[in-house]
């Protein structure tokens, strides 16, 4: 435990630039606290004593407002940053070296019991307010866009956003400059519709190009919006000057 808990603290240093100190971090970071809890109520978990288990994890939330039922299981250098509003089902797997930000929430679809929550590999990083649901698997590595909703499994070093979460990177590597080999940088979210309408205003550019090498009249105004402004092709642009 002792292990556990010096490493918990550790992890903290690499992934927040705000913490100045190890009393600092012990005294002040709810994170922390409610990590330190859970792995207690773990332990008396496994050992069969459901009810101080369950009154230590009670104890945490009320704490340090961070609800994580005694039956998850969590791997080593667990962080949770801020820490408000996150909640870990009872047969919710972390891996090594994860990291959560507020209002994270890795939650069950189902009533029956057994398997019934998420399975995070090593080095995933969840955005705020992001929900995992159900009892899927997110791969080693993955990124998963702030207030994204992920209720299918995602394969290792991919980067998922969206409601529902759709796969928009690929990431195989940490940034080069990261020490610790954790990318934190799940704020760099592509906008795939966004870029499925830029795709299909340049295919509609290509169309209207042959319609017009056959002698075909186009018509230069959309007819169903007046939303040129928006469009990034070359058309667009045409019809903006003129």
């Amino acid at each position: 435990m002792f292990t556990l808990l010096r490493e918990d603290v550790r992890c903290v240093f690499q992934r927040d630039p705000a913490a100045r100190s190890t009393f600092e971090v012990l005294t002040t970071y709810p994170g922390v606290h409610a990590i330190l809890l859970q792995r207690l109520a773990h332990r008396l978990w496994r050992t069969g004593l459901r009810y101080p288990a369950r009154w230590l994890s009670w104890f945490a939330r009320l704490l340090t407002n961070i609800d994580i039922h005694p039956g998850a299981t969590i791997g080593r250098r667990f962080f949770i940053d801020h820490g408000a509003c996150v909640v870990i089902g009872e047969t919710a797997e972390i891996g090594n070296d994860v990291t959560l930000y507020h209002g994270v929430t890795l939650g069950g679809t189902t009533w029956n019991r057994g398997k019934r929550h998420p399975t995070l590999g090593d080095g995933v990083v969840i955005g705020a307010g992001a929900k995992i649901l159900g009892a899927i698997t997110l791969g080693d590595n993955v990124r998963v866009g702030a207030n994204s909703v992920v209720v299918k499994d995602v394969p290792a070093h991919r980067t998922v956003v969206g409601i529902p979460a759709k796969i928009v990177l690929r990431t195989e590597e940490a940034d080069a400059d990261n020490i610790y080999g954790i990318n934190l940088d799940h704020h760099l979210i592509p906008d795939p519709v966004g870029r499925a309408i830029a795709c299909l205003m340049e295919r509609i550019e290509v169309l209207e190009g042959q319609l017009r090498k056959h002698g075909d009249a186009v018509e230069g105004q959309c007819r169903t919006c007046e939303a040129d402004d928006l469009c990034g092709t070359e058309v667009a642009r045409k019809l903006r000057k003129e």
